[in-house]
């Protein structure tokens, strides 16, 4: 059998144009509190840290004592470190992908294909869709953070037809109509209509949407510039939108979706086809390990919008059904933990007051990485009795069946984050 271990992990940052500069991103502030060498460009956006084995950014093993290996190469070699009901329900795959994201400009207006399209998609378009998994994700915010998550109710979408002429006339009457008759109808025929909004507008030629934004962001502009009040035009965040990408047909689609605040420690779940659109701020994000998105605007990227307009959950809801609260544990109430009815993943959430000490992450029938977020500890790894130390930004990798005793050398208290596949 393998020697099972804990180890910490270099981990891959992506720099996709949306991310925050510099050292107002997380992910640079964490790269740069982890590792006392890296320097970070302040002109160079720092989007996302991925922490797992994704063939894009398989994270690098950080332990003299293993020649050096990817943490996918690792755990090809080492299957037993997975657990051994996840190596048998994941082919010996670690099944998701742990991020942190830093987002400065709003990303696509996108969902996730399930497994059967996303298999479909990846045989058809392997460049575009680049594997066979589906991607179902949580974003906890590490700090203030928006996005559009899931169709609004019926009756703020219709209020918005009412109040935002170019939006109307970009639908066009006859869907608009029908959308305002399904209200109070059953949930078939609301979500029926809403499709048929939501193609119309989607599917409409770039002279016609041009057309119509143009005309809407003149007249909001006049509106803030003598000092109306354009909230029920959501105003603001279309002008947000516009400036970030001018003309672009997903500007519309904040007619559509819930506006999502969070605060740090408030999560979102999102599920296949569940359109969205992170905005602003920082988060921690759990996925299974997939790279397959499906965009259709805010984005220079390949667009696919119908097959994003035929995959979509159409059911409305209230923004508040978007947010997803994590469970304390009964046994140590240092661990929140984030539980999505998915199989890939679960996130908890760790906080060590200064007072706990020592500190044991306890062991699970899992492998799991863990993101220091704030806070100073060391601490044998039970295998090798090395030590470890631990500072914000540092990652680990914690094989199944290992725990890790954890002794605060800091004043303050220590958070936490940790990845894993509870089945």
């Amino acid at each position: 059998m393998a020697e099972q271990r804990v180890f910490p992990l270099s981990c891959k940052v992506q720099h996709y144009a949306w991310g925050k500069l510099g050292s107002d991103s997380e992910v640079a502030s964490l790269l740069a509190s982890s590792d006392p060498l890296a320097q970070i460009e302040e002109d160079k956006p720092y989007a996302e840290l991925w922490m797992g084995t994704h063939p894009r950014g398989d994270a690098v093993i950080l332990d003299n004592r293993i020649v050096q290996k990817t943490l996918g190469q690792w755990i090809a070699d080492n299957p037993t470190c997975l657990g051994s009901k996840v190596r048998d329900a994941f082919q010996s795959q670690l099944p998701f992908l742990f991020k942190v994201l830093s987002v400065n400009t709003a990303l696509s207006i996108q969902a996730h294909p399930n497994k059967e399209l996303a298999e479909k998609l990846h045989a058809q378009a392997p460049e575009h869709y680049p594997d066979a998994n589906h991607k179902p994700e949580l974003a906890i915010a590490l700090t203030p953070f928006q996005g559009l998550c899931g169709f609004r109710p019926v009756q703020e979408i219709v209020e918005f037809l009412q109040k935002v002429p170019e939006f109307r006339a970009l639908i066009g009457n006859v869907a608009a109509e029908q959308l305002e008759r399904s209200m109070g109808d059953d949930p078939h025929a609301m979500a029926s209509a809403l499709r048929i909004c939501f193609t119309s507008m989607m599917k409409s030629e770039k002279k016609v949407f041009v057309e119509q934004l143009n005309q809407l962001v003149k007249r909001i502009s006049q509106e803030v510039a003598t000092g109306g009040d354009v909230a029920a035009s959501n105003g603001e965040l279309l002008l947000q939108l516009h400036t970030q990408y001018p003309g672009d047909i997903g500007c519309f689609a904040i007619y559509f979706l819930n506006l999502v605040k969070l605060q740090p420690g408030e999560a979102m779940f999102l599920e296949a086809n569940e359109p969205h659109a992170y905005l602003n701020g920082d988060c921690v994000e759990c996925m299974a390990c997939s790279d397959n998105t499906v965009r259709a605007g805010l984005t220079p990227k390949f667009i696919d919008v119908l097959t994003l307009c035929e995959m979509l959950n159409y059911t409305p809801a209230p923004s508040s059904a978007k947010l997803f609260t994590p469970v304390q544990d009964r046994l140590d109430p240092c661990v929140f933990t984030y539980n999505p009815p998915v199989p890939d993943f679960t996130v908890m959430k760790i906080e060590v007051p200064a007072s706990a000490k020592p500190y044991t992450v306890s062991a699970l029938d899992s492998a799991s990485i863990l993101l220091v977020v704030q806070g100073e500890a060391t601490g044998p790894s039970t295998a090798s009795h090395s030590e470890i130390a631990l500072r914000r930004g540092v990652v680990l990798f914690i094989a199944a069946n290992e725990s890790v005793s954890l002794q605060l050398t800091s004043s303050g208290s220590l958070l936490m984050f940790r990845a894993c596949c509870l089945l």
